[in-house]
């Protein structure tokens, strides 16, 4: 059937994702995301921080199956984000004509009018407060606003202790579709990609830090360090909460 179908081909409550995450599992992250834009035209959301693997998944999305109904990409405006993120942000949608969906906390547009609301360095007294603010609270307005039945996330199993075991397929706490096509690709994988096809990607990538997430709160990695030890160093975090 055409890629333009307005309806789910399939039904994600009813999918067996045991049978599909066998089916998946040895194949390349395009033959997964095919799936995803062939079954799900509309309902499919692309969740990116625009670190490395996010983009990979983009490019793959937008460059090599340019799907009917561009697959919207949700970024979270943290307020709180590097400059060679945001300017990421600005090229790589310029470069695929990015369906581009961006997500805030509301009520407040800028750093200052955060720590205004909130305190100074949030951050430091509240890590939990300072996540479901910036972060939690925004990704799921936005995939209830876009209307999301299923959203993909640049997650690898190599990336830290506490993904060693995630799936290709799953379902998220609100019975979305979550699909993690990266998963069983290593660091290497995704820059040998990246290499390959030219994709853009954070200067920050080149200067140490191989994980990059909100600029007070992330520092470089020290080679033999896990790929995200500089994401919340010394505050005994691992993740920020939007995949717990």
């Amino acid at each position: 059937m055409p890629l333009n179908t307005a309806e789910p081909l399939v039904s994600v409550q009813n999918l067996n994702l045991d049978e599909l995450n066998q089916q998946f599992e040895t194949a390349h992250p395009t033959d997964i995301l095919s799936w995803c834009v062939a079954n799900l035209p509309t309902g499919l959301v692309q969740a990116s921080a625009f670190n490395v693997d996010d983009q990979v998944i983009t490019d793959i999305l937008y460059r090599q199956l340019n799907a009917v109904h561009p697959v919207p990409v949700l970024f979270l405006e943290t307020l709180h984000h590097f400059p060679q993120t945001l300017d990421l942000v600005a090229k790589t949608q310029a470069v695929y004509n990015l369906n581009l969906k961006v997500y805030k906390i509301l009520g407040v547009d800028t750093r200052d009018a955060f720590a205004a609301r909130y305190g100074e360095a949030l951050w430091n007294t509240d890590i939990q407060q300072f996540h479901h603010l910036t972060k939690i609270e925004p990704l799921q307005r936005g995939l209830d606003e876009l209307n999301a039945i299923a959203w993909i996330t640049g997650r690898r199993r190599d990336q830290a202790t506490t993904r060693i075991e995630i799936p290709i397929f799953e379902l998220d706490a609100k019975q979305r579709l979550k699909v993690n096509p990266l998963a069983t690709w290593t660091r290497k994988q995704s820059w040998a990609y990246v290499m390959e096809h030219n994709v853009s990607y954070n200067p920050l990538h080149d200067q140490g830090y191989p994980s990059i997430g909100d600029e007070p709160i992330t520092s470089p990695v020290a080679d033999g360090e896990d790929e995200r030890a500089g994401r919340w160093r010394g505050m005994g975090k691992t993740e920020c909460g939007i995949h717990i």
